[in-house]
């Protein structure tokens, strides 16, 4: 049985839930509220997603999705495997571990969470990234190949929860087209609205 921890407002766990539910995969979620001692046993930084499979312990969002594609979908063209795709794929990683967790992330951690130490100009970095990529789409249909890999699933939940950062859509079609073409994938899973679920 597979394992998740995490919490439903939370684009790391997003992603990984998205993935579970285009690859029909079983798995049990477990909802956690704070680094408890389970918790940093499993991961000492204290940070979620985390996986359990067959007991096999993974963190990081990013790399538990190429787990789950190499263990579950080998050969999946989610993740590709000749050199160039597979280099654009992880490039898009990258930016939703960074740009897009330092700009529309760390906003909506902001208004919604009060969390402080995010960065102070975190709602410029967001229009930076996001007049990139709506470029970026204007040209393409996803971000990494002409069809949805990771990339697209990793950087969907913070980009389409952005306005609860105080971040606008409304300036960025192409990056509107493309979140309906990713909510239109077979097993699409939505991340909730915070306003619809109680914090965790």
């Amino acid at each position: 049985m597979i394992i998740l921890y995490g919490t439903l407002l939370s684009g790391h766990v997003h992603r990984v839930r998205l993935l579970l539910s285009i690859l029909k995969l079983d798995y049990q979620f477990e909802a956690v509220s704070g680094p408890s001692s389970e918790l940093l046993g499993m991961n000492p930084l204290g940070q979620i997603p985390i996986l359990k499979d067959n007991g096999i312990i993974l963190s990081d969002s990013n790399a538990i999705m190429v787990y789950l594609v190499k263990r579950y979908a080998p050969g999946s063209s989610l993740l590709p495997q000749d050199p160039v795709p597979a280099a654009h794929v992880q490039r898009w990683l990258s930016i939703a571990a960074g740009e897009l967790r330092q700009g529309p992330a760390a906003a909506r951690m902001v208004c919604l969470f009060h969390k402080e130490n995010e960065p102070a100009n975190a709602k410029e970095q967001s229009h930076a990234l996001f007049t990139f990529m709506n470029t970026h789409l204007g040209q393409q249909e996803f971000l990494a190949t002409p069809h949805p890999t990771l990339a697209d699933l990793a950087c969907y939940a913070y980009t389409a929860r952005a306005p609860e950062g105080g971040i606008s859509l409304e300036n960025y079609l192409h990056i509107q087209e493309w979140l309906k073409r990713i909510e239109a994938l077979p097993g699409f899973v939505s991340m909730p609205w915070a306003k619809d679920v109680n914090p965790v």
